[in-house]
């Protein structure tokens, strides 16, 4: 998992807590019912375009109105590449947009989403992802916070600038997100465009989803500010990836924990032992040599991180290092798979049943190629052919027999067994 550290505001909050149970040891009365304390998420946000993000924690409720349109929020497919059960689902929802402004967010949603699937390896592997827009009219135009802290405006989805007093910070009401992606066939990932040209978003990477939610992120972004698709970008490094910030604090010092599990950080600087020694010396696209450099997971000392700069380091970059490449497209396959079928693996099929599969659009970076196998021998003549039947495989009468049809990305974006492993998916029928 990322690092994901929690703000000296918690750190603060413990010693009172601690100080608290001190006093009632101490025989000092207490109330005989604490108010419990709101649920909270923990955010990522960014001051600026090139500004270090930070992390706060923010209450879980906010003030949208689901239940004004959620349930008849209309949908749209902006891409369908294959069923849901086999791809990475992105809904995008807008808020502040009134029922007469759907045609300005789905102009919003195309602009954002261009400019995030022409970052690599978002680009060559657009073809694993659906993507869902959905409408949340909203009673009013605009957003809360803008421009300035006393705006309030009244949203399908409750976004507000200056949330926990930080302005550039874009909180949502999750609860009110969660009613709209529903209504979309599935959502891995949801991204909410706001109707502003402020500056401001914010990322959450739930380890819980809200209620009812089966994503695993949300990542806000304001419409016509120029910069802030980078931030969907960074948060679906989190989301998808699983990688950790690379980006330091003054004042952070020292890393103090064992070896992380995020494949784009590590304690180990020899660059023979680290876990991305496979790229070691390769010119990165982020402008340097893939080595170790000090400084990451908000720590200043005793951590390393793969190239100087990166999207994960700061969104004055537009490019994922190597090694987040390779680990963003082993996300997508975790979520989404090359190979598809319209023909239910599940039931027995016959000698003339014709087995179709699907192979997703990935280009650019990849190129896998289908192998049909009959029991488990791969049948030369069928590679890389969409439609077969388990006789054109020369599979005889008699007996129960397996068809099976594998594919594996070859990429050279994948260098590691792992990551390579993730590529490669396989069908498989029972032949009687």
């Amino acid at each position: 998992m990322p690092i994901r550290t929690r703000t000296r505001l918690l750190t603060s909050l413990a010693a009172g807590v601690a100080a608290a149970g001190a006093l009632i040891a101490a025989g000092t009365a207490a109330p005989a019912q604490a108010t419990p304390r709101p649920q909270t998420h923990e955010v990522e946000y960014f001051a600026g375009p090139h500004a270090k993000p930070r992390h706060v924690e923010v209450e879980a409720r906010g003030h949208g109105r689901p239940s004004a349109s959620a349930t008849t929020a209309p949908v749209t497919a902006f891409q369908r590449t294959g069923p849901t059960s086999g791809r990475l689902d992105l809904v995008v929802i807008g808020d502040g947009y009134t029922a007469d402004q759907q045609g300005d967010f789905a102009a919003d949603a195309r602009e954002k989403l261009e400019a995030i699937f022409a970052i690599e390896p978002y680009r060559s592997y657009r073809g694993l992802f659906n993507i869902w827009l959905v409408e949340a009219a909203s009673p009013e135009s605009g957003v809360t916070g803008d421009p300035t802290a006393d705006v309030v405006r009244e949203t399908a989805l409750g976004s507000f600038f200056f949330c926990d007093g930080i302005e550039r910070l874009l909180c949502v009401d999750p609860d009110a997100v969660t009613a709209h992606a529903n209504r979309a066939p599935a959502a891995d990932i949801v991204f909410v465009v706001a109707n502003s040209a402020k500056y401001g978003g914010a990322g959450y990477t739930f380890t819980t989803p809200p209620d009812g939610a089966t994503y695993k992120g949300i990542a806000t972004m304001s419409s016509d500010n120029e910069r802030s698709y980078l931030i969907g970008a960074h948060e679906l490094g989190h989301s998808i990836g699983n990688l950790a910030d690379e980006y330091q604090y003054a004042g952070y010092g020292a890393y103090p924990d064992p070896e992380t599990d995020a494949v784009n950080l590590s304690v180990r600087p020899d660059l023979g032992t680290t876990k991305w020694h496979r790229w070691v010396g390769e010119q990165d696209p982020t402008g340097s040599a893939v080595g170790t450099y000090e400084g990451g997971g908000y720590y200043e000392t005793g951590i390393f991180r793969p190239t100087q700069t990166s999207l994960m380091r700061t969104l004055a970059s537009t490019e994922f290092n190597l090694v987040g490449r390779e680990a963003m497209i082993a996300g997508f396959y975790a979520h989404a798979d090359a190979l598809t079928s319209r023909t239910p693996t599940g039931t027995p099929v016959s000698r003339g049943t014709r087995l179709t599969v699907d192979l997703a659009p990935v280009t650019g970076l990849a190129a896998p190629r289908i192998t049909w196998y009959a029991d488990g021998k791969p049948v030369g003549h069928a590679a890389g052919d969409l439609s077969v039947t388990p006789r054109e495989l020369g599979i005889r009468g008699g007996g129960v027999h397996t068809v099976t049809a594998s594919v594996r990305d070859e990429s050279v974006a994948l260098r590691d067994p792992a990551a390579r492993s993730a590529g490669a998916n396989a069908l498989t029928w029972v032949v009687r």
